[in-house]
């Protein structure tokens, strides 16, 4: 058709199709992929959080190479909760994945940047990666960004800190009162607030000597920012996994139990409890026996007489 396969329009047809239908509340967006990754890798990776109805990976229309990312469609929200708290950040082929929310990604931009940025000095090389930067750093508050660590274009190798952001200051000040001088992996890591930056005339990002984040009009701009409210419908809770045995109600964590089977019924409510025992509600019983009288003692008074034996007659003659 002018010029253009058949195919061609009939892929792109199926493509809109699958985006209009697509439930985006129990969509997952994945990033950050690898382009060995293909979409039957990701159907049984994230088939074991629940239960994946439909996997869209974007793909260029002449090499046919998808662009680093795609969705995964759960069957409910829950599903697909669950699968963003056990899989972000996981690494895939050496790269960690980015797993969010696809209805919050089209939301989320600029506007959720408060200001919130954090520094994260001295990091171990070997052992810290994004994944434990994601896992430690959450447990103050909602990340809007992944955390990003400062790596060598050539070799790969961490150059020793990295950022995070979150979408309060509230949470930024309790990461920085924590976990500043303390041990993460082997180090004693440096949490501060990071440098402002700017671009300069060729667009390049600079950063303002002497200026950090935190300071105390950028509080108040946040404070009064509209959009947080409609940030916060849509993001999941801090991580609180660290030293927890199950869900607290005081502070509202959540559960990290696995979602229930598809197709199972829900198990049954508890009985109630009986109520306890009165004095009014025991049957009438006759009074116990006396107890027996105690045993005779097994010695002798010693009052009572002695048996007396005759004595023994004398031995016969010898012969």
């Amino acid at each position: 058709i002018n010029g253009f396969p058949l195919f061609f329009f009939q892929s792109e047809m199926t493509s809109h199709q699958l985006v209009e239908h697509r439930n985006q509340e129990a969509t997952c967006y994945v990033g950050n992929l690898d382009p060995q990754v293909d979409d039957d890798l990701l159907f049984e990776l994230f088939n074991n959080a629940g239960h994946v109805l439909n996997v869209h990976m974007p793909k260029d229309k002449l090499t046919n190479v998808h662009n680093g990312y795609g969705f995964v469609e759960f069957r409910d929200e829950i599903e697909a909760e669950y699968a963003i708290q056990i899989l972000n950040m996981v690494k895939l082929y050496d790269r960690p994945m980015r797993v969010s929310k696809s209805a919050l990604d089209k939301k989320t931009g600029a506007s959720f940047d408060v200001g919130a940025n954090l520094f994260i000095g001295n990091l171990d090389s070997i052992d810290v990666d994004e994944k434990l930067l994601h896992d430690t750093f959450s447990a103050f508050g909602t990340l809007i960004k992944h955390p990003h660590i400062m790596r060598d274009k050539d070799t790969n190798q961490s150059k020793g800190f990295g950022f995070v952001s979150y979408d309060c200051f509230e949470s930024s000040d309790l990461a920085i009162e924590c976990m500043n001088n303390q041990f993460l992996g082997n180090r004693l890591i440096t949490v501060q607030y990071a440098y402002k930056r700017t671009e300069d005339a060729m667009g390049n990002s600079i950063g303002v000597k002497g200026e950090r984040h935190g300071s105390q009009a950028e509080r108040m701009l946040a404070a009064s920012n509209p959009v947080r409210k409609l940030f916060s419908k849509h993001t999941t809770k801090p991580n609180m996994m660290f030293a927890m045995s199950g869900p607290s109600v005081a502070t509202g964590a959540p559960s990290f139990m696995l979602p229930p089977h598809h197709g199972m019924m829900p198990p049954p409510p508890l009985p109630p409890m009986p109520p306890p025992l009165t004095a009014a509600m025991l049957p009438s019983m006759p009074p116990p026996p006396p107890p027996p009288p105690p045993p005779l003692p097994l010695t002798m008074p010693s009052s009572a007489p002695l048996a007396t034996f005759p004595p023994l007659p004398p031995p016969p003659p010898v012969s």
